[in-house]
Protein backbone atom coordinates (compact mmCIF):
# COMPACT_ATOMS: atom_id res chain seq x y z
CA UNK A 1 0.00 0.00 0.00
CA UNK A 2 1.32 3.31 -1.15
CA UNK A 3 1.70 6.14 1.53
CA UNK A 4 -0.32 9.20 0.50
CA UNK A 5 2.93 11.15 -0.80
CA UNK A 6 4.61 8.59 -2.50
CA UNK A 7 1.96 7.59 -4.43
CA UNK A 8 2.94 10.71 -6.84
CA UNK A 9 6.75 9.75 -6.97
CA UNK A 10 6.04 6.04 -7.65
CA UNK A 11 3.38 5.91 -10.36
CA UNK A 12 3.55 9.80 -12.02
CA UNK A 13 6.02 10.61 -14.45
CA UNK A 14 9.83 12.85 -13.60
CA UNK A 15 8.27 15.01 -15.66
CA UNK A 16 5.98 16.61 -13.04
CA UNK A 17 7.39 19.86 -12.01
CA UNK A 18 4.71 22.27 -9.86
CA UNK A 19 4.41 19.63 -7.21
CA UNK A 20 8.39 19.71 -6.38
CA UNK A 21 8.31 23.36 -5.93
CA UNK A 22 5.07 23.11 -3.61
CA UNK A 23 5.38 19.97 -1.83
CA UNK A 24 2.05 19.16 -0.06
CA UNK A 25 -1.45 17.49 -0.89
CA UNK A 26 -3.72 19.94 -2.09
CA UNK A 27 -7.10 19.11 -1.24
CA UNK A 28 -9.68 22.42 -1.79
CA UNK A 29 -9.55 25.65 -2.47
CA UNK A 30 -11.73 28.58 -2.63
CA UNK A 31 -11.61 32.32 -3.90
CA UNK A 32 -8.00 32.82 -3.31
CA UNK A 33 -6.86 30.70 -0.82
CA UNK A 34 -5.69 26.61 -0.94
CA UNK A 35 -5.85 23.55 1.75
CA UNK A 36 -3.88 20.72 2.04
CA UNK A 37 -4.70 17.90 3.23
CA UNK A 38 -3.42 18.73 6.91
CA UNK A 39 -5.34 21.52 7.07
CA UNK A 40 -2.63 24.38 6.52
CA UNK A 41 -3.65 27.58 4.57
CA UNK A 42 -1.64 28.80 1.21
CA UNK A 43 -2.87 32.49 -0.06
CA UNK A 44 -2.86 31.97 -3.97
CA UNK A 45 -0.65 34.05 -5.64
CA UNK A 46 -0.54 31.95 -9.10
CA UNK A 47 -4.23 30.76 -9.99
CA UNK A 48 -3.28 28.20 -12.04
CA UNK A 49 -1.18 29.73 -14.33
CA UNK A 50 -4.06 32.36 -14.78
CA UNK A 51 -6.37 29.67 -15.37
CA UNK A 52 -8.26 31.24 -12.57
CA UNK A 53 -8.58 34.57 -13.14
CA UNK A 54 -11.97 34.74 -11.27
CA UNK A 55 -10.38 32.47 -7.79
CA UNK A 56 -11.28 29.36 -6.92
CA UNK A 57 -14.57 27.40 -7.38
CA UNK A 58 -16.05 30.75 -7.69
CA UNK A 59 -19.35 30.81 -6.13
CA UNK A 60 -20.98 32.52 -9.06
CA UNK A 61 -19.82 30.01 -11.89
CA UNK A 62 -20.30 26.89 -9.60
CA UNK A 63 -23.51 27.91 -9.39
CA UNK A 64 -24.12 27.58 -13.30
CA UNK A 65 -22.07 24.67 -13.35
CA UNK A 66 -24.01 22.37 -11.04
CA UNK A 67 -27.03 23.25 -12.37
CA UNK A 68 -26.25 22.75 -15.72
CA UNK A 69 -25.00 19.25 -14.73
CA UNK A 70 -28.02 18.69 -12.62
CA UNK A 71 -30.62 18.80 -15.62
CA UNK A 72 -28.45 16.63 -17.28
CA UNK A 73 -27.13 19.35 -19.84
CA UNK A 74 -24.48 18.38 -22.18
CA UNK A 75 -21.18 17.39 -21.63
CA UNK A 76 -19.30 16.55 -24.59
CA UNK A 77 -20.92 17.47 -28.22
CA UNK A 78 -17.34 17.85 -30.14
CA UNK A 79 -18.16 20.75 -32.27
CA UNK A 80 -22.12 20.24 -32.57
CA UNK A 81 -24.69 23.20 -31.83
CA UNK A 82 -25.51 23.13 -28.44
CA UNK A 83 -27.88 25.75 -26.04
CA UNK A 84 -24.49 25.98 -23.75
CA UNK A 85 -22.61 27.03 -27.04
CA UNK A 86 -24.78 29.07 -28.25
CA UNK A 87 -25.26 30.96 -24.86
CA UNK A 88 -21.63 31.48 -24.69
CA UNK A 89 -21.01 33.00 -28.16
CA UNK A 90 -23.66 35.50 -27.70
CA UNK A 91 -22.15 36.66 -24.35
CA UNK A 92 -18.65 36.72 -26.16
CA UNK A 93 -20.45 38.70 -28.93
CA UNK A 94 -22.53 41.23 -26.89
CA UNK A 95 -20.03 41.53 -23.80
CA UNK A 96 -16.57 41.28 -25.59
CA UNK A 97 -16.45 41.51 -29.24
CA UNK A 98 -19.05 44.20 -30.13
CA UNK A 99 -18.55 46.75 -27.24
CA UNK A 100 -15.07 46.49 -29.00
CA UNK A 101 -15.88 46.57 -32.58
CA UNK A 102 -14.05 43.50 -33.26
CA UNK A 103 -15.60 41.44 -35.89
CA UNK A 104 -13.42 38.81 -35.23
CA UNK A 105 -15.04 34.87 -35.87
CA UNK A 106 -14.73 32.24 -33.04
CA UNK A 107 -13.09 28.98 -33.35
CA UNK A 108 -12.72 26.89 -30.91
CA UNK A 109 -9.58 24.64 -32.21
CA UNK A 110 -9.51 22.42 -29.07
CA UNK A 111 -9.23 22.41 -25.08
CA UNK A 112 -5.51 24.00 -24.27
CA UNK A 113 -3.59 27.60 -25.23
CA UNK A 114 -1.21 25.38 -27.35
CA UNK A 115 -4.53 24.12 -29.47
CA UNK A 116 -5.00 27.41 -30.01
CA UNK A 117 -1.93 28.71 -31.17
CA UNK A 118 -1.53 25.95 -33.68
CA UNK A 119 -4.99 26.81 -35.43
CA UNK A 120 -3.40 30.38 -35.56
CA UNK A 121 -0.22 29.69 -37.30
CA UNK A 122 -1.83 26.67 -39.47
CA UNK A 123 -4.31 29.25 -40.50
CA UNK A 124 -1.72 32.42 -41.24
CA UNK A 125 0.31 29.67 -43.54
CA UNK A 126 -3.26 29.02 -44.86
CA UNK A 127 -3.70 32.00 -46.23
CA UNK A 128 -1.16 33.65 -47.09
CA UNK A 129 0.61 30.11 -48.71
CA UNK A 130 3.84 30.99 -47.07
CA UNK A 131 5.28 29.10 -44.19
CA UNK A 132 7.56 31.10 -42.31
CA UNK A 133 6.90 32.49 -38.95
CA UNK A 134 8.42 35.81 -36.87
CA UNK A 135 7.97 34.95 -32.97
CA UNK A 136 10.44 36.91 -30.42
CA UNK A 137 12.99 36.45 -28.25
CA UNK A 138 12.19 35.03 -24.67
CA UNK A 139 8.50 34.41 -26.12
CA UNK A 140 6.68 31.31 -24.89
CA UNK A 141 3.48 29.91 -26.72
CA UNK A 142 3.27 26.17 -25.51
CA UNK A 143 4.45 22.56 -25.86
CA UNK A 144 3.71 21.42 -29.48
CA UNK A 145 5.73 21.28 -31.65
CA UNK A 146 4.50 24.17 -34.05
CA UNK A 147 3.95 26.47 -30.73
CA UNK A 148 7.29 25.24 -29.48
CA UNK A 149 8.79 26.31 -32.76
CA UNK A 150 7.99 29.59 -31.82
CA UNK A 151 8.93 29.31 -28.33
CA UNK A 152 12.50 31.11 -27.41
CA UNK A 153 13.31 29.15 -23.61
CA UNK A 154 15.91 26.37 -25.09
CA UNK A 155 14.97 23.80 -22.08
CA UNK A 156 11.72 23.49 -23.93
CA UNK A 157 12.74 23.38 -27.13
CA UNK A 158 15.18 20.76 -26.31
CA UNK A 159 12.49 18.90 -25.23
CA UNK A 160 11.34 18.57 -28.68
CA UNK A 161 13.59 16.15 -30.02
CA UNK A 162 13.17 16.67 -33.18
CA UNK A 163 14.23 20.19 -35.18
CA UNK A 164 11.90 22.78 -35.12
CA UNK A 165 11.65 24.77 -38.18
CA UNK A 166 10.17 27.19 -39.93
CA UNK A 167 10.09 30.26 -36.77
CA UNK A 168 12.67 32.72 -37.11
CA UNK A 169 13.02 34.79 -33.64
CA UNK A 170 13.32 38.42 -33.84
CA UNK A 171 13.82 40.76 -30.68
CA UNK A 172 11.31 41.51 -28.13
CA UNK A 173 10.99 45.50 -26.71
CA UNK A 174 13.97 46.64 -25.05
CA UNK A 175 15.83 43.79 -25.80
CA UNK A 176 19.00 45.77 -26.63
CA UNK A 177 18.08 48.06 -23.60
CA UNK A 178 17.08 51.11 -25.87
CA UNK A 179 20.07 51.62 -27.95
CA UNK A 180 18.90 49.94 -30.85
CA UNK A 181 15.89 51.14 -32.76
CA UNK A 182 12.66 49.23 -32.94
CA UNK A 183 12.64 46.67 -35.29
CA UNK A 184 15.80 47.52 -37.26
CA UNK A 185 16.80 43.92 -37.49
CA UNK A 186 13.57 42.86 -38.65
CA UNK A 187 13.34 45.48 -41.28
CA UNK A 188 16.91 45.01 -42.88
CA UNK A 189 16.21 40.96 -42.99
CA UNK A 190 12.59 42.09 -44.65
CA UNK A 191 14.53 44.25 -47.30
CA UNK A 192 17.37 42.56 -48.38
CA UNK A 193 17.50 39.34 -50.43
CA UNK A 194 20.42 37.76 -49.12
CA UNK A 195 19.34 37.87 -45.86
CA UNK A 196 17.84 34.14 -45.47
CA UNK A 197 14.44 35.33 -43.75
CA UNK A 198 11.90 34.08 -46.64
CA UNK A 199 8.89 36.03 -46.34
CA UNK A 200 7.02 35.73 -43.24
CA UNK A 201 2.97 34.57 -42.95
CA UNK A 202 3.09 36.39 -39.77
CA UNK A 203 4.23 37.71 -36.61
CA UNK A 204 3.42 35.92 -33.19
CA UNK A 205 3.96 37.99 -30.16
CA UNK A 206 2.40 38.13 -26.14
CA UNK A 207 2.23 41.76 -25.46
CA UNK A 208 3.81 40.90 -21.45
CA UNK A 209 5.70 37.80 -21.94
CA UNK A 210 4.59 35.81 -18.56
CA UNK A 211 6.93 32.35 -18.85
CA UNK A 212 9.45 34.98 -20.44
CA UNK A 213 10.12 36.99 -17.06
CA UNK A 214 7.11 39.49 -17.35
CA UNK A 215 8.23 41.80 -20.13
CA UNK A 216 6.23 44.23 -21.00
CA UNK A 217 5.83 45.81 -24.20
CA UNK A 218 5.28 49.30 -24.79
CA UNK A 219 2.03 50.40 -26.76
CA UNK A 220 3.95 52.33 -28.88
CA UNK A 221 6.30 48.94 -29.95
CA UNK A 222 3.00 47.12 -30.93
CA UNK A 223 1.48 50.01 -32.81
CA UNK A 224 4.69 49.94 -34.10
CA UNK A 225 4.50 46.08 -34.88
CA UNK A 226 1.04 46.00 -35.97
CA UNK A 227 2.18 48.91 -38.12
CA UNK A 228 5.21 47.19 -40.12
CA UNK A 229 2.95 43.90 -40.48
CA UNK A 230 0.66 45.95 -42.07
CA UNK A 231 3.08 47.64 -44.50
CA UNK A 232 5.16 44.07 -45.09
CA UNK A 233 1.68 41.78 -45.85
CA UNK A 234 2.38 39.63 -42.57
CA UNK A 235 -0.42 38.79 -40.51
CA UNK A 236 -0.32 40.15 -36.75
CA UNK A 237 -1.06 37.33 -34.24
CA UNK A 238 -1.18 38.09 -30.49
CA UNK A 239 -1.25 35.37 -28.22
CA UNK A 240 -3.59 36.63 -25.19
CA UNK A 241 -3.64 32.89 -23.47
CA UNK A 242 -2.37 34.12 -20.47
CA UNK A 243 -2.52 37.73 -20.32
CA UNK A 244 -6.30 38.22 -21.77
CA UNK A 245 -9.20 37.49 -20.27
CA UNK A 246 -8.90 41.16 -18.00
CA UNK A 247 -5.45 40.10 -16.74
CA UNK A 248 -3.73 43.43 -17.84
CA UNK A 249 -6.65 45.57 -16.90
CA UNK A 250 -8.71 45.45 -20.48
CA UNK A 251 -10.44 42.53 -21.67
CA UNK A 252 -7.78 41.57 -24.04
CA UNK A 253 -4.16 42.63 -23.52
CA UNK A 254 -3.67 44.98 -26.89
CA UNK A 255 -6.28 47.62 -26.31
CA UNK A 256 -4.02 49.90 -24.45
CA UNK A 257 -1.65 49.87 -27.60
CA UNK A 258 -4.99 50.52 -29.71
CA UNK A 259 -4.41 47.97 -32.15
CA UNK A 260 -6.38 45.19 -34.08
CA UNK A 261 -4.68 41.71 -34.37
CA UNK A 262 -5.51 39.81 -37.15
CA UNK A 263 -5.93 36.96 -35.31
CA UNK A 264 -5.66 36.17 -31.24
CA UNK A 265 -5.59 33.24 -29.43
CA UNK A 266 -7.25 33.25 -25.86
CA UNK A 267 -7.09 30.15 -23.05
CA UNK A 268 -6.68 29.80 -19.43
CA UNK A 269 -9.55 32.44 -17.79
CA UNK A 270 -11.49 32.19 -21.01
CA UNK A 271 -13.61 29.10 -18.94
CA UNK A 272 -13.14 31.15 -15.72
CA UNK A 273 -13.38 28.01 -13.48
CA UNK A 274 -10.11 26.25 -14.75
CA UNK A 275 -12.07 23.84 -17.05
CA UNK A 276 -10.33 23.69 -20.53
CA UNK A 277 -11.21 25.84 -23.13
CA UNK A 278 -9.32 28.08 -26.15
CA UNK A 279 -10.54 30.28 -28.74
CA UNK A 280 -8.79 31.14 -32.18
CA UNK A 281 -10.22 34.60 -32.96
CA UNK A 282 -9.86 36.11 -36.41
CA UNK A 283 -11.02 38.26 -38.77
CA UNK A 284 -14.00 36.85 -41.21
CA UNK A 285 -11.73 37.21 -44.19
CA UNK A 286 -9.14 34.60 -42.74
CA UNK A 287 -12.11 32.29 -42.28
CA UNK A 288 -10.81 29.93 -45.75
CA UNK A 289 -11.29 26.47 -43.46
CA UNK A 290 -12.88 23.65 -44.92
CA UNK A 291 -15.27 21.95 -42.62
CA UNK A 292 -13.32 19.42 -40.69
CA UNK A 293 -9.91 20.70 -42.19
CA UNK A 294 -8.75 21.71 -38.31
CA UNK A 295 -10.54 19.38 -35.49
CA UNK A 296 -10.32 17.69 -32.07
CA UNK A 297 -12.85 15.57 -29.70
CA UNK A 298 -12.52 17.86 -26.74
CA UNK A 299 -13.15 21.05 -29.01
CA UNK A 300 -17.01 21.20 -27.88
CA UNK A 301 -16.41 21.70 -23.61
CA UNK A 302 -20.09 22.31 -22.85
CA UNK A 303 -19.13 22.69 -19.50
CA UNK A 304 -16.93 25.92 -19.64
CA UNK A 305 -18.89 27.30 -22.06
CA UNK A 306 -21.48 27.74 -19.34
CA UNK A 307 -18.82 28.85 -16.86
CA UNK A 308 -17.59 31.06 -19.35
CA UNK A 309 -20.60 32.49 -19.74
CA UNK A 310 -21.38 32.94 -16.06
CA UNK A 311 -17.95 34.80 -16.22
CA UNK A 312 -18.80 37.47 -18.70
CA UNK A 313 -22.12 37.76 -17.52
CA UNK A 314 -21.09 38.64 -14.19
CA UNK A 315 -17.44 40.55 -14.58
CA UNK A 316 -18.08 42.27 -17.88
CA UNK A 317 -21.42 43.05 -18.17
CA UNK A 318 -19.85 46.57 -17.01
CA UNK A 319 -16.19 45.87 -18.43
CA UNK A 320 -15.14 48.95 -17.16
CA UNK A 321 -15.85 48.31 -13.39
CA UNK A 322 -13.45 45.66 -13.76
CA UNK A 323 -10.85 46.95 -15.55
CA UNK A 324 -10.79 49.84 -12.80
CA UNK A 325 -10.44 47.50 -10.27
CA UNK A 326 -7.52 45.73 -11.72
CA UNK A 327 -5.65 48.59 -12.15
CA UNK A 328 -6.49 49.59 -8.88
CA UNK A 329 -5.22 46.70 -7.60
CA UNK A 330 -2.00 46.23 -9.89
CA UNK A 331 -0.98 50.03 -8.39
CA UNK A 332 -0.99 48.27 -4.47
CA UNK A 333 1.11 45.61 -5.86
CA UNK A 334 3.58 48.57 -7.90
CA UNK A 335 3.36 50.37 -4.31
CA UNK A 336 4.86 47.21 -2.44
CA UNK A 337 7.26 45.92 -4.99
CA UNK A 338 8.84 49.98 -4.85
CA UNK A 339 9.04 49.26 -0.86
CA UNK A 340 10.59 45.34 -1.73
CA UNK A 341 13.66 46.95 -3.90
CA UNK A 342 14.14 50.39 -1.59
CA UNK A 343 14.73 47.93 1.21
CA UNK A 344 17.05 45.43 -1.58
CA UNK A 345 18.60 48.19 -3.55
CA UNK A 346 21.81 45.87 -3.59
CA UNK A 347 19.52 42.55 -4.51
CA UNK A 348 17.01 43.65 -6.54
CA UNK A 349 17.68 43.73 -10.41
CA UNK A 350 14.41 45.03 -11.61
CA UNK A 351 10.32 44.41 -11.17
CA UNK A 352 7.68 45.04 -13.74
CA UNK A 353 4.28 44.22 -14.99
CA UNK A 354 0.63 45.91 -15.77
CA UNK A 355 -2.54 45.29 -14.08
CA UNK A 356 -2.65 42.01 -12.44
CA UNK A 357 0.95 40.23 -13.39
CA UNK A 358 4.16 41.56 -11.96
CA UNK A 359 7.86 40.27 -11.24
CA UNK A 360 10.51 40.80 -9.80
CA UNK A 361 14.45 39.93 -10.76
CA UNK A 362 16.94 39.76 -8.65
CA UNK A 363 20.68 40.02 -9.37
CA UNK A 364 21.51 37.01 -8.39
CA UNK A 365 19.35 34.55 -10.56
CA UNK A 366 19.03 31.85 -8.03
CA UNK A 367 17.47 33.81 -5.18
CA UNK A 368 14.18 33.77 -6.85
CA UNK A 369 13.99 29.71 -6.34
CA UNK A 370 14.40 30.60 -2.66
CA UNK A 371 11.99 33.27 -2.33
CA UNK A 372 9.75 31.36 -3.99
CA UNK A 373 10.61 28.33 -1.62
CA UNK A 374 10.30 30.70 1.36
CA UNK A 375 6.97 31.80 0.44
CA UNK A 376 5.67 28.46 0.22
CA UNK A 377 6.79 27.74 3.50
CA UNK A 378 5.26 31.09 5.01
CA UNK A 379 1.72 30.55 3.21
CA UNK A 380 2.16 31.55 -0.52
CA UNK A 381 2.13 29.98 -3.62
CA UNK A 382 4.01 32.30 -6.02
CA UNK A 383 6.22 30.69 -9.00
CA UNK A 384 9.09 31.75 -10.96
CA UNK A 385 9.49 32.83 -14.71
CA UNK A 386 12.32 34.14 -17.23
CA UNK A 387 14.64 31.85 -19.47
CA UNK A 388 16.82 30.81 -16.20
CA UNK A 389 13.85 31.09 -13.37
CA UNK A 390 15.01 34.30 -12.73
CA UNK A 391 12.44 36.30 -11.89
CA UNK A 392 9.35 35.57 -9.33
CA UNK A 393 5.84 36.01 -10.65
CA UNK A 394 3.05 37.44 -8.97
CA UNK A 395 -0.72 36.44 -10.64
CA UNK A 396 -2.74 37.09 -8.00
CA UNK A 397 -6.65 36.06 -8.75
CA UNK A 398 -8.60 39.61 -10.00
CA UNK A 399 -10.76 39.11 -7.58
CA UNK A 400 -8.37 39.06 -4.76
CA UNK A 401 -9.31 41.36 -2.11
CA UNK A 402 -7.40 44.43 -1.22
CA UNK A 403 -6.78 42.62 2.45
CA UNK A 404 -5.66 39.49 0.55
CA UNK A 405 -2.96 41.18 -1.28
CA UNK A 406 -1.79 42.97 0.94
CA UNK A 407 -1.33 39.75 3.04
CA UNK A 408 0.26 38.24 0.25
CA UNK A 409 2.60 41.21 -0.20
CA UNK A 410 3.61 41.43 3.37
CA UNK A 411 4.61 37.89 3.16
CA UNK A 412 6.72 38.11 -0.23
CA UNK A 413 8.49 41.32 1.66
CA UNK A 414 9.58 38.62 4.17
CA UNK A 415 10.36 35.80 1.95
CA UNK A 416 12.98 38.17 0.07
CA UNK A 417 14.45 39.45 3.45
CA UNK A 418 14.51 36.45 4.93
CA UNK A 419 16.78 34.63 1.77
CA UNK A 420 19.33 37.25 1.78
Amino acid sequence: MLSPHSVFETLESEVRSYCRNWPTVFDRARGSRMYDEDGHEFLDFFAGAGSLNYGHNNPVLKRALIDYLERDGVTHGLDMSTTAKRGFLEAFQNLVLRPRDLPYKVMFPGPTGTNAVESALKLARKVKGREAIVSFTNAFHGMSLGSLAVTGNAFKRAGAGVPLVHGTPMPFDNYFDGQVPDFLWFERLLEDQGSGLNQPAAVIVETVQGEGGINVARPEWLRALADLCARRDMLLIVDDIQMGCGRTGAFFSFEEAGIVPDIVTVSKSISGYGLPMSLCLFRPELDIWEPGEHNGTFRGNNPAFVTATAALEAYWADGSAMEKQTRARGEQIERALVSVTEENLADVKEYRGRGLVWGIEFKDKARAARVSRRAFELGLLVETSGPESEVVKLLPALTITPDELDEGLRTLARAVAETA
